[in-house]
């Protein structure tokens, strides 16, 4: 019963570190999943020759069974009518069938041990396969969610990079402002060292003179006509 052991292990097998191995989870589910309806399959057709075996033991050891009783009628039947080598012969033949029947009893038995370990083998591998479909489901929707965050996660780094990049853009702004008001203030400064210069307060006296000579040509004036 060597597939009994196998299968042992395949039950026993750790589908966890299988999917940590993979670097594709959703195509480790489904190679799984595989795995698992292909030894299924070889379960149920064992089990099915198994519980075969049960019947074909069975029905040996009725027969067997048959064969003694018919034994002992014949042997009571040949002590009736006075013929005890006739009965003599059949009660051997009993015991003959009474020990074969010993050994078809023990194949029996053992036969129903195995068809039910492979039923109940049949039973796990068949419930634990329908529970993993559920699960490949689940397990799907979750590699596609995933899948989702990782590129939203990526998208959002992208405009991190671009929030980054436009604060940047910002502060050169305002550099390039702070330059402006700088040369602004330098211009205004430089009109007003003009206005200051030596040549300005030279022109302020000068025009002070030239109002002063346009009054003594009207005194003049004035004493011309006798005013």
């Amino acid at each position: 019963m060597g597939i009994i052991t196998r299968f042992k292990d395949i039950m026993a097998s750790n589908v966890n570190a299988l999917l940590d191995k993979a670097e594709d989870p959703e195509k480790m589910i489904d190679q799984y999943l595989r795995n698992l309806e292909s030894d299924f399959a070889k379960v149920k057709a064992e089990t099915a020759s198994i519980m075969a075996e049960v019947k074909s033991s069975k029905r040996k050891l009725d027969e067997c069974d048959e064969e003694i009783a018919k034994m002992g009628e014949y042997a009571k039947k040949a002590v009736a009518a006075g013929n005890d080598d006739d009965a003599r012969q059949f009660l051997t033949k009993k015991n003959e069938l009474t020990q074969k029947r010993e050994v078809l009893a023990k194949d029996y038995e053992l036969a129903q041990e195995n068809a039910e370990k492979m039923r109940q083998m049949h039973d796990k591998l068949e419930s634990d396969i329908s529970e993993m479909k559920s699960k490949r489901d689940m397990l799907k929707a979750k590699v596609k969610l995933a899948k989702t965050q990782k590129k939203i996660n990526e998208m959002g780094a992208g405009i991190e990079s671009a929030g980054n990049n436009a604060a940047a853009f910002d502060r050169m702004e305002e550099k390039v402002n702070r330059m402006l008001d700088e040369a602004d203030a330098v211009s205004e400064l430089n009109k007003s060292a003009s206005g200051n210069s030596i040549d300005d307060l030279a022109g302020k006296y000068d025009t002070a003179n030239t109002g002063s000579n346009v009054d003594d040509e009207l005194a003049a004036l004035k004493a011309e006509m006798g005013m």
